[in-house]
C-alpha cells in the first residue's frame, strides 16, 4: 500500500527544535525505506522548501542548500516516487472540490488530494486537520498515539 506525506511532516522531520522532530523523522524514515512506495508530490516538496527556509516562520530557517539536500536524500531512495499532474487532472480537481468551498489554504490541500487520487494513493500522513475534510482519502496523524 502506497502513501504520501504532507509538508508539515517533512518540516517536523527536519526541525530538531520541534517536539515532533523524533517522530517526524521516524515516520519519514520508515515510509522511505519501503517496501511500499512513498509518493512525494511536487507541491508538497515546494511547500517544504518555501517554509523551511523562510525567516519569518522560523527563528533559524534552514539554509537553502540544507533544505534541498534533505529533499535530495529522500528523492534518491528506491521506494520514492515524484509524479505530477497527468491528463485529466483538472477534471479530477473539480471532482475533489465539489460540494466544498476550496479556497485559501484548502486549494493546495485539494491539489494534493487530486494528485493522490490520480496516482492511486489513499493515505496521507499529516498533522493538518484540513485534510480530513476530504472524505476520499485516509489521513494518519503521526503525532496522534491512536494513529
Amino acid at each position: 500500500m502506497s502513501a504520501t506525506v504532507d509538508a508539515n511532516v517533512l518540516l517536523y522531520a527536519s526541525d530538531s527544535s520541534s517536539p515532533f522532530y523524533e517522530r517526524g523523522s521516524e515516520v519519514i524514515g520508515e515510509l522511505a525505506q519501503g517496501p511500499d512506495l512513498l509518493y512525494l508530490f511536487w507541491p508538497v516538496l515546494m511547500a517544504y522548501l518555501r517554509i523551511s527556509t523562510h525567516p519569518a516562520i522560523f527563528d533559524n530557517p534552514l539554509p537553502v542548500h540544507a533544505a534541498m539536500s534533505n529533499l535530495e536524500a529522500l528523492l534518491r531512495r528506491p521506494h520514492v516516487r515524484t509524479p505530477g499532474e497527468s491528463a485529466g487532472f483538472w477534471s479530477l480537481y473539480r471532482t475533489v472540490t465539489t460540494g466544498m468551498n476550496a479556497r485559501g489554504n484548502l486549494v493546495p490541500d485539494a491539489h494534493v488530494v487530486a494528485l493522490m487520487r490520480q496516482h492511486g494513493v489513499s493515505t496521507v500522513w499529516s498533522h493538518d486537520r484540513d485534510l480530513r475534510k476530504f472524505v476520499e482519502i485516509r489521513v494518519r496523524d503521526p503525532f496522534d498515539p491512536a494513529a
